[in-house]
């Protein structure tokens, strides 16, 4: 071989053997701790009696998702553990300062701590990093873990909700006697890392501490619940949801201005009946399915159906007091006095045609009555001197008989049609003069209904404003919180 090809190879030897020169006091040490009386199955105490003080912590990384539907909170959490070994104490002095050594997990005793609500199929998540080991005695362990745990979802504010979720640590073998488990911090989970999540906003981490007793065991059993306080942010749902069905909703007042001969007051009320079905559905797959509560948005929505509903009954009233006649209907006494009268009144309606009112209406139908009667008596006392009553009758038998009497009187051919064709013009006065007062009455008639149904649109219109803005206030400040 070439002694230029030899270069690489020994400068290869001389690091491996650098690098196994380094490591050599902690080899001997980890020889002397663990190659002895060492057994990673034993608690690390001097007497059996006495309990492992294991102090235990978190520090809340991020929160993944909340899956309200099936009720599991996805988070990434360090769990951060330390406890006292009597058997892993060494003089730094005696190993070249060597103060800290790195330990594989399985290779030393660890807390058999557990998250009690885990939904994971692993059940443990958390990842077997290295034991940190002082010269003390003292021993860190900080596993990381993507935890899925179950979560009691109240969904009876949403989308102003706060979800209180809960991580219940404890040793799964262990009661009070042989493992003392205590919090790290009493202010709870460390969030100083915490990733900022966009839907929900962090407010604590607290934790506390319970002693439990099971009917299986006499012994107790120690555990930390941590509780994961968030609070749902309300701006995508606004936005989203909120605003769209206020903005749908306010369009059902629209039935009331519309004017009833359009033909289509009925079409725009089922119109925005189905939008809002379609904004309920959306809102109802992102909710768990559950009967213990009913969310306020929901109630919400209930609500603004409830009112879409009632408009459109009450527009199919209105169409049905519009389109009535005198041929059809009668008016009753009440519509007349407590519709057409004291609510017109309330309401501060007038009968439409330039506000004039009923009485001159009424006066002005009177005149116009006499002025006809002056006319037939006109026409009655022009005819009196021509054709008397039994005339009058005869003409309307049949003209016939009439010119065949007139002819034997002998009377001028001339004067007999005059005078029948003076007959046959006031007959047919009359008959004109009948039409335009039955028109008149029903025309009168059907104004009275038009009017009544006036009144009742403006009735059901400030109804509906009202119940929509009180149940969107009431519903509204009912919440806890409106911005988050």
């Amino acid at each position: 071989m070439h002694p230029r090809e030899l270069l690489p190879v020994c400068g290869i030897l001389l690091l491996l053997i650098r690098g196994s020169e380094q490591g050599i006091h902690e080899r001997r040490l980890l020889q002397d701790l663990f190659t002895s009386n060492y057994s990673r199955f034993e608690r690390p105490v001097e007497n059996e009696t006495q309990p492992v003080d294991v102090k235990f912590g978190i520090i809340l990384q991020q929160l993944i998702d909340v899956d309200e539907k099936n009720q599991v909170v996805n988070t990434n959490i360090w769990v951060r553990m330390t406890w006292e070994a009597y058997n892993l104490v060494w003089d730094p002095l005696e190993y070249g300062n060597v103060t800290t050594i790195r330990v594989p997990v399985n290779h030393v005793w660890v807390p058999d701590i557990l998250m009690y609500n885990s939904a994971s199929e692993g059940f443990d998540a958390t990842f077997p990093t290295n034991v940190v080991i002082s010269y003390d005695g003292s021993c860190l362990w900080v596993p990381p873990g993507m935890f899925k745990s179950t979560c009691a979802i109240d969904i009876t504010w949403f989308p102003f909700d706060d979800q209180r979720c809960d991580l219940k640590f404890g040793s799964w073998t262990h009661d009070g006697q042989y493992l003392n488990l205590t919090e790290d911090s009493p202010a709870g989970g460390d969030t100083s890392d915490f990733i900022r999540n966009g839907e929900w906003e962090l407010i604590g981490v607290p934790v506390r501490r319970n002693l439990l007793e099971y009917e299986c065991c006499p012994e107790f059993y120690i555990d930390l619940t941590f509780t994961i306080h968030i609070r749902r942010r309300t701006l995508y749902y606004g936005f989203n949801i909120i605003i769209p069905c206020v903005l749908i909703s306010s369009l059902s007042l629209l039935l009331f201005i519309l004017p009833p001969d359009a033909g289509e007051k009925i079409s725009l009320g089922t119109t925005i009946l189905l939008s809002l079905m379609v904004f309920l559905l959306l809102v109802a797959e992102t909710m768990p399915p559950t009967s213990d509560a009913v969310p306020l948005i929901g109630i919400y929505f209930v609500c603004i159906m409830c009112m879409c509903s009632l408009s459109v009954l009450f527009t199919v009233m209105v169409l049905n007091l519009h389109h009535r006649s005198p041929d059809t209907h009668h008016m009753p006494s009440w519509v007349k006095h407590f519709v057409c009268g004291w609510l017109a009144w309330i309401l501060r309606m007038e009968r439409p045609g330039g506000g004039v009112s009923r009485r001159i209406a009424m006066q002005r139908a009177r005149l116009n009555d006499s002025k006809l009667e002056t006319l037939d008596e006109k026409s009655r006392s022009l005819m009196a001197n021509v054709l008397d009553i039994e005339d009058d009758i005869r003409m309307a038998n049949g003209s016939a008989n009439i010119m065949m009497t007139k002819m034997e009187e002998n009377m001028p051919m001339s004067n007999v049609n005059l005078r029948y064709d003076i007959v046959c013009i006031l007959k047919e006065i009359r008959k004109i003069t009948s039409k335009f007062r039955r028109d008149e009455e029903e025309n009168d008639v059907k104004n009275e209904w038009k009017f009544a149904a006036m009144v009742l649109d403006r009735f059901c219109f400030i109804f509906c404003i009202l119940f929509t803005v009180g149940s969107t206030v009431g519903i509204m400040w009912s919440a806890p919180h409106l911005i988050a």
